[in-house]
């Protein structure tokens, strides 16, 4: 997969997986890692699905509709990756936190919702439900935080109530941000971000 890999100055620091949203690139949550740890490594990865031209993490039906079969492909191609990645950089694989907005805040979900020990804690930007009716891997003690939007078109404020429901009720530590806006990344959500990331792991 196209990726970034910055090494950190700190190894007992987790490693950043960044993970853009729809049309964008690799580049563009470096700053955004940067800001939530100065000393993490960042591992950022642009999706390998083109959707009139833009990349995604995985292949959508229509908007909201996901390719169940693709979102499960393209969730195991990314932990593999996840894997040979911590063997070709050294970092801890059992120290990944992914930081992903609205279609990479998707499959790190989906990383959740089907690999147990793919991520150590997740930093969810406007995310959905990836998939329903399915039984989740034991996630106690993960912890992940949720920005939502209350005015959100793509992802409701039901849909994050659910995403955080299936979640805590497999375990994992939720927190959820909301703000007053609609599915834009804002600069208080990433505030938000930060203070959480540092309560759990700096």
């Amino acid at each position: 997969m196209i990726h970034i890999f910055e090494p950190g100055d700190h190894p007992d620091q987790p490693t950043l997986l960044l993970l853009h949203g729809t049309g964008g690139t690799e580049r563009d949550l470096l700053g955004i890692g940067r800001m939530i740890s100065a000393d993490a490594a960042l591992l950022s990865v642009r999706g390998n699905v083109l959707e009139n031209g833009m990349p995604r993490f995985f292949r959508r039906l229509a908007e909201g509709v996901f390719d169940e079969a693709d979102l499960v492909f393209r969730t195991r191609e990314l932990n593999d990756f996840l894997d040979e990645s911590a063997k070709t950089y050294g970092f801890d694989r059992n120290r990944v936190v992914a930081v992903g907005y609205s279609n990479g805040a998707n499959i790190a979900a989906s990383l959740l919702f089907h690999y147990p020990k793919a991520l150590r804690g997740a930093v969810l930007f406007h995310p959905m439900v990836p998939r329903r009716g399915i039984p989740l891997p034991d996630l106690s003690g993960t912890p992940v935080f949720i920005g939502a939007g209350k005015n959100d078109p793509m992802c409701p404020p039901e849909e994050t109530e659910e995403l955080n429901r299936l979640l805590s009720d497999a375990g994992a530590r939720v927190d959820v941000a909301w703000s007053n806006h609609g599915h834009q990344l804002t600069p208080g959500e990433v505030k938000n971000a930060v203070r959480w990331y540092h309560t759990h792991f700096a």
